[in-house]
């Protein structure tokens, strides 16, 4: 990041590789769609170029750009909320496409994360798939440790019961919103 304020043309690249898919993984995780995920990538690393001067040398890298990117997923909710507010509801909708049963019955973790509290799938986001440690989601999530602690702990016991309910269950259909 330090070369990339200082101009270096090869550091975008090196730190775009290394960092997208990290955060696409985060983005998928929050987003409804592939492409929404795409979308808030781009727009982070946009805003990550535009603020890149506020990025403090010597400092921890990864809580700083996930706090970018949290703040542009949050943007983006805002935003998808504001055009849904404004479509029209049609008193019916057109049969949907019937989607097979897939060959494994075992849920996504996209699908059973997705059953959490936004602030626990945030942090077991950003802990299980960003790679973060607990201070550094501390800091991109502007709370303490012991909150993140104590929001992961609530969840995987969230997801131990889910997943213990979808085995049990060993059908594949759908439990409390899992798929």
């Amino acid at each position: 990041m330090e070369r990339y304020q200082q101009a270096d043309p090869e550091a975008p690249r090196i730190l775009v590789g290394a960092l997208s898919p990290a955060l696409l993984r985060y983005f998928r995780s929050r987003a409804r769609n592939f492409e929404q995920a795409d979308d808030l990538l781009q727009e982070t690393w946009l805003r990550i170029h535009r603020v890149r001067h506020s990025y403090r040398p010597g400092e921890p890298v990864l809580p700083w750009i996930y706090a970018i990117a949290r703040r542009v997923s949050i943007d983006g909710y805002r935003r998808s909320s504001r055009i849904v507010m404004h479509e029209l509801a049609f008193g019916f909708l057109p049969e949907g496409v019937q989607r097979e049963e897939p060959a494994e019955t075992r849920p996504s973790f996209a699908g059973i994360v997705a059953a959490l509290p936004e602030s626990q799938r945030e942090v077991v986001t950003m802990l299980k798939l960003g790679g973060l440690s607990l201070e550094e989601v501390a800091r991109a999530t502007s709370s303490t440790v012991g909150s993140v602690k104590q929001k992961a702990h609530r969840a995987y016991e969230t997801l131990r019961r889910l997943i213990g309910a979808h085995q049990q269950n060993g059908r594949g259909e759908e439990i409390n919103g899992l798929p």
